[in-house]
């Protein structure tokens, strides 16, 4: 169950964290992984975790924000691997921040990797899958895009577009083979929450991460690889009668509060 292989994925964003953990679960899984990712040492540095662990993968350098060279990067990768099968939207940027100290700089820059870089990414996969005669599509939301929380203004409206770009997509395209659905990840220990931990409470580092922790129903952070294995799923053969659907990893924090 769940075998990936002869699949050919594409996953941007996937140098480091959730990203990194999305492309060697479908690696494992048999698929020939593209890291599209904008930082050449961090793709390089999964595409050598996927080859050490016997899975085929190859980096190419990818702003998902410039639509020109997106859509270059898909055709290249469609002719070089005879199409796309699965592709996961993961490229995302953080921004902390309410209505009144976002400022505009702040609000394009998110918009133009978090929303604008999916449609990118969704323009040049769906071209690719309507000539080779289907595909997957896994878009990484969150669950601030259906739940409030503190200052997370531009990042929630990001990820709130990145759903409503998934239930389109799903829509458009139902007879063209062609499933489109999201991951809506809570709170999930990546190298970003420890940063941002360290930098913004120096002093109380230890209770901080408890209390992060807590939040979740579940009584703990996810994990990448939690996600990884969603997006294993939703990919498959398994998740055939699965589109336009937003699934939570988060621990409960949605649901069972």
């Amino acid at each position: 169950m769940f075998s990936l292989a002869g699949k050919n994925a594409a996953v941007t964003g996937a140098g480091s964290g959730i990203g990194q953990a999305i492309a060697v679960a479908l690696a494992k899984q048999g698929a020939f992984v593209d890291v599209l990712e904008i930082n050449d040492e961090a793709a390089a540095e999964t595409v050598e975790q996927i080859r050490s662990a016997g899975g085929q993968a190859e980096a190419t350098a990818c702003d998902v924000s410039n639509h020109d060279q997106v859509q270059d990067i898909f055709d290249k990768l469609a002719s070089d691997r005879s199409g796309l099968d699965c592709l996961v939207n993961n490229a995302g940027i953080a921004h902390v921040g309410n209505i009144t100290n976002t400022s505009e700089e702040d609000f394009d820059r998110v918009m133009s990797v978090n929303l604008k870089g999916v449609f990118n990414c969704l323009k040049g996969g769906v071209r690719q899958m309507l000539k080779s005669g289907g595909g997957t599509i896994v878009n990484i939301a969150s669950t601030v895009a259906t739940m409030a929380i503190n200052d997370r203004l531009a990042y929630s409206t990001s990820k709130g577009g990145v759903l409503a770009m998934t239930y389109s997509v799903a829509k458009d395209h139902l007879h063209d083979n062609i499933r489109c659905n999201a991951i809506l990840p809570g709170r999930i220990h990546t190298p970003f929450v420890d940063g941002f931990i360290a930098k913004n409470y120096p002093d109380n580092q230890a209770e901080m991460f408890k209390k992060l922790s807590e939040y979740q129903p579940i009584g703990r952070m996810g994990t990448p690889e939690e996600v990884g294995a969603m997006a294993v799923f939703l990919c498959s053969d398994e998740a055939s009668f699965v589109t336009g659907c937003p699934f939570p990893v988060d621990g409960g924090t949605m649901y069972v509060r």
